[in-house]
């Protein structure tokens, strides 16, 4: 039975649309709304006490006007007063939020791990770095996982002092790669993969992050506003991974050409 040339376009039509709907759908991606997220982070986060958070809840008042977190430093301040055992280590990071932090050079040599990678780069237009601090970096964007984050960090920041970073524009190509790997394709968010998330956007590297990956974590925050270590786990929701979601998602709702810095800029 031959069929009439109208049925034949109609028959083709149905095959087009038929298609589209198998194929598309699995690369195309539609970001839900996130005002709601959003409001439910910021709740869960607003009375935090965790003296890291507040660090970085003022960061987020100062690049996107969150009116909860306008009096993150004070708060800060206060607890650091109450906490003499942590003085130091609170009072090297307040320069997050304070560009004319006093702090002696001595202070940041007790700092090593994690710290010891950043630490340098927050400061390192007041002290500068040391000559093995390129191979410091090196040697931990190689272990990866949260040094891998911190390494990426730690470029960021000296980019924001003015300083120079002391890695090859093609090692800073693949820092940013490398820390885009360490998001992977399963349906649980990790802490570590928020970091990796988060950390990218703040590097102007956002487009390395996957649309699926943001409806992944909007899937994953918890009712009360907050996101677990571990999205397979029974934790409680914790400020550290939901600092890192709330970043995220922020940077994602108002995708601008540019930001203000994540570190306080220099009194006028």
């Amino acid at each position: 039975m031959r069929l009439s040339k109208p049925k034949v376009l109609l028959f083709v039509a149905f095959i087009i649309v038929l298609f589209s709907l198998l194929i598309i759908p699995p690369y195309l991606h539609t970001i839900p709304d996130l005002e709601l997220p959003i409001k439910k982070a910021i709740n869960f986060l607003e009375l935090s006490n965790e003296p890291h958070a507040l660090l970085w809840l003022d960061v987020i008042h100062r690049r996107f006007g969150i009116e909860e977190f306008v009096d993150s430093l004070q708060r800060y301040d206060q607890i650091l007063n109450e906490l003499p055992g942590e003085q130091l280590q609170l009072h090297v990071f307040r320069r997050i939020a304070d560009y004319d932090n006093p702090i002696q050079q001595r202070d940041l040599e007790r700092f090593v791990g994690l710290d010891g990678i950043v630490v340098p780069a927050l400061y390192c237009d007041r002290f500068g770095i040391s000559d093995d601090y390129a191979e410091l970096l090196e040697n931990n964007v190689i272990f990866g996982e949260y040094e891998l984050t911190h390494v990426l960090l730690a470029a960021i920041w000296m980019q924001e002092n003015g300083c120079e970073v002391p890695l090859s524009n093609s090692s800073i190509e693949n820092l940013y790669r490398a820390n885009a790997a360490l998001i992977n394709n399963d349906s649980v968010v990790e802490d570590l993969e928020l970091e990796a998330a988060a950390f990218l956007y703040l590097a102007g590297q956002g487009n390395l992050v996957k649309d699926f990956f943001i409806e992944r974590v909007i899937a994953a925050q918890n009712d009360d506003g907050g996101w677990s270590i571990s999205g397979d786990s029974q934790d409680d929701s914790g400020w550290h991974p939901t600092v890192l979601g709330l970043l995220l998602l922020l940077h994602v709702e108002f995708s601008l050409n540019s930001y203000p810095p994540i570190l306080s800029p220099l009194s006028p």
